[in-house]
C-alpha cells in the first residue's frame, strides 16, 4: 500500500463565481499531482461563512490555501480577504488572488492585506501550478526548510 493514502490532503478553498474559471482551476489542480481536497464557493458571503465555520459550513475544514477571485456577485474579494485576515484561527492562511481585475488599486489593497500571490486572468497555468506546489511544499516542510534551501 502506498503511504500517500495516509497523508492529509491539502485543503483548498476556491472562491470563484465563474463556472468556466472554476472548471479551469479544478482541472489544473488535478494535473499538478498534489493530493488535495477542494471546496468551491461562489460568493463573498459563502466564503466568509466557510472560513468562520458558520451555518451549513459549521464542520468545514480549515483551509490550507485560499484561491480568491476579487470580482464576486455579492461583494468584493478584498472584503473576503480582510475578513480572513481578521480571524485568529484562519488569518495566516495563504491566499492567492486569481482575478480579471486590472485595477492597480485592487492589487495594492491585496498586497496591504498580505496576499501570497496575485495571478491575473486568464491564468498562466505554469505559474499557477508552480505557486500551488510551493504552497504545498511550505505546508509539508514548513518555512524554515524552504528558507534553508534558498
Amino acid at each position: 500500500m502506498l503511504y500517500g493514502s495516509a497523508v492529509k490532503p491539502m485543503e483548498i478553498l476556491l472562491v470563484e463565481d465563474g463556472l468556466l474559471d472554476a472548471r479551469v482551476t479544478i482541472h489544473a489542480l488535478r494535473r499538478c499531482g498534489i493530493h488535495h481536497r477542494l471546496t468551491l464557493v461562489r460568493t463573498a458571503g459563502e466564503a466568509l461563512m466557510f472560513v468562520r465555520r458558520e451555518a451549513v459550513f459549521a464542520r468545514a475544514p480549515r483551509p490550507d490555501l485560499v484561491l480568491l477571485d476579487l470580482l464576486l456577485p455579492d461583494g468584493d474579494g478584498i472584503d473576503v480577504l480582510r475578513g480572513i485576515r481578521e480571524l485568529p484561527t484562519v488569518g495566516q492562511v495563504p491566499v492567492v488572488v486569481l482575478t480579471a481585475s486590472d485595477d492597480e488599486a485592487d492589487r495594492r489593497s491585496c498586497e496591504s492585506l498580505s496576499i501570497d500571490d496575485y495571478i491575473p486572468k486568464p491564468v498562466d497555468e505554469e505559474k499557477f501550478l508552480r505557486v500551488i506546489r510551493e504552497h504545498k511544499r511550505l505546508l509539508v516542510f514548513g518555512e524554515n526548510v524552504v528558507a534553508a534551501g534558498n
